[in-house]
């Protein structure tokens, strides 16, 4: 699916946390969160979209997820934090080239053309990634050996990029073609921006192939690039984004712009990123993987970047003045996305409650961030409890109307909107502060249940108030209105 990724290390953020987000941008696809007990994992996985049938390991841990509502096109669990405090977000759509995908082809699902012959059956993809990874690693750095031998083996259908983190560490892995794969543990005092494009560029093959310390592949990744002639570098630098992405018109449109647009907010004097002297523009195909930001990144910056419309440039679709660049780009705050979530893993809490998954639906422009604990039996009912029946009884359905009402009438609702996201954001950091500290001074994990409750309640309570005030905007401004004096 077309998302947007942003990964912060651990001395990048203002608090000492690793932090992976993702908007997951389906179309319009309707999300819960829900928790995954190891008696509900199933022990033998069949995909939907390719028809393959994997075999578990019997030692599943618990886990959240943001699976679709309706199954019938699979799970799509998309994000989540088990039972180990390890995050995990899958996945990333990226980009390849033709030199990459004819040396190893996607693993495509077939069917039989002939009577007699047999289905050939697909690989894995963002379908399955989560169900198959998420419950059995104890680090980010299992996430990756795990998904890469899942790759190796079953293959892929589709390019993607995937995040793990754990409480020190963040790894992104990159798939390459059918069977290969590139991993990279992000510094910890870098932040990693990603749209939609292969993105990596630096890897050392020494270490990949050596110590193993910040760099990780597929066996006989060297030997495919040599192979296959696809190192394109002039100066013995290898860059993997040259070797195995695009650089195609339609990513000057559709992906760059939005790594443009987080590295100016991430880097704002370090860099220059407008004007005719800028480093970097809207259609660089140069703009680093990773950057080290100015200043230290918090959940509210994250939210705002992966909220983003190109407020205060040209490109801005909301704009009073009729500009000519006016909505060129694609936004990162996209109308069709389902979930948003920030995996963060702390280091100053008992280790039962150090993840913290901040979880919000429909357009981000217009929805609110909420913290929740995911170590729990189970979700709130209106996080969790989703049909495909328009609701204003659950997050996700409440949100995406608050969107739709609000979009048609940005200038008179966006201050609402602000002040909502506002008030969810200060509520539902105090509400975990206040359970931080009973839960550390009682190590009562029950607590973390009645957390969420609270958590949930006060979202409820401030999405309806949010909705009656942008609806009666809506209501306002309708086209059948008319005023008249009678005398």
């Amino acid at each position: 699916m077309p998302c947007t990724t942003l990964l912060v290390g651990k001395k990048a953020s203002n608090d000492n946390t690793t932090m992976i987000s993702r908007t997951d941008d389906g179309y319009f696809d309707e999300k819960k969160l829900i928790v995954v007990e190891p008696k509900d994992q199933p022990r033998k996985y069949k995909t939907v979209i390719s028809h393959l049938e994997i075999e578990l390991p019997e030692n599943p841990m618990r886990y959240t997820a943001s699976p679709s509502v309706d199954p019938k096109h699979g799970i799509w669990a998309a994000t989540g934090i088990n039972a180990a405090q390890v995050g995990m977000t899958a996945t990333e759509t990226i980009t390849s080239n033709p030199r990459v995908l004819s040396a190893d082809p996607l693993v495509r699902y077939e069917k039989a053309q002939k009577k007699g012959e047999k289905d050939k059956v697909g690989g894995i993809g963002e379908e399955d990634i989560v169900v198959l990874v998420l419950p059995y690693i104890h680090s980010a750095r299992e996430g990756v050996e795990r998904l890469g031998m899942l790759l190796e083996q079953y293959g892929t259908y589709e390019s993607n990029g995937i995040a793990f983190n754990d409480e020190n560490e963040i790894w992104w892995l990159e798939t390459i073609g059918g069977h290969h794969w590139i991993a990279r543990r992000v510094p910890d005092d870098r932040c990693v921006i990603m749209p939609n494009q292969f993105g990596m560029d630096h890897f050392d093959f020494d270490d990949a192939y050596g110590e193993k310390k910040e760099y990780l592949c597929s066996a006989d990744l060297k030997e495919f690039v040599e192979k296959y002639h696809l190192d394109q570098n002039q100066d013995g630098h290898f860059d993997p984004r040259w070797a195995f992405g695009s650089r195609s018109d339609s990513d000057h449109v559709y992906n760059t712009p939005r790594a443009w647009f987080m590295g100016r907010y991430l880097t704002p004097f370090s860099h220059k990123w407008d004007g005719p002297c800028a480093e970097f523009g809207p259609e660089s195909d140069n703009i680093p993987w990773s950057l080290v930001p100015d200043k230290k990144v918090t959940v509210e910056d994250v939210k705002y970047l992966l909220s983003s419309y190109y407020q205060r440039t040209p490109y801005n679709p909301y704009a009073a003045a009729d500009l000519p660049q006016k909505g060129m780009y694609r936004p990162i705050g996209i109308s069709r996305t389902g979930v948003t979530s920030i995996c963060q893993i702390r280091s100053d809490v008992p280790e039962a409650i150090r993840g913290i998954e901040w979880i919000c639906f429909g357009s981000n422009a217009f929805n609110a961030m909420l913290p929740v604990y995911p170590n729990v039996p189970k979700m709130p009912e209106y996080l969790g409890k989703v049909t495909m029946d328009v609701s204003t009884e659950n997050f996700y359905w409440a949100s995406r109307l608050v969107g739709a009402l609000a979009d048609a009438h940005f200038g008179s609702c966006i201050q609402l909107i602000e002040r909502y996201q506002e008030k969810v954001t200060v509520e539902g950091r105090r509400i975990v502060l206040e359970y931080d500290q009973k839960i550390a001074q009682s190590g009562d994990m029950k607590l973390a249940q009645k957390a969420n409750e609270a958590l949930s309640e006060m979202a409820r309570k401030a999405t309806t108030d949010v909705l009656g005030k942008v609806l009666k905007v809506a209501s306002e401004h309708m086209k059948n209105g008319y005023s008249r004096a009678d005398h």
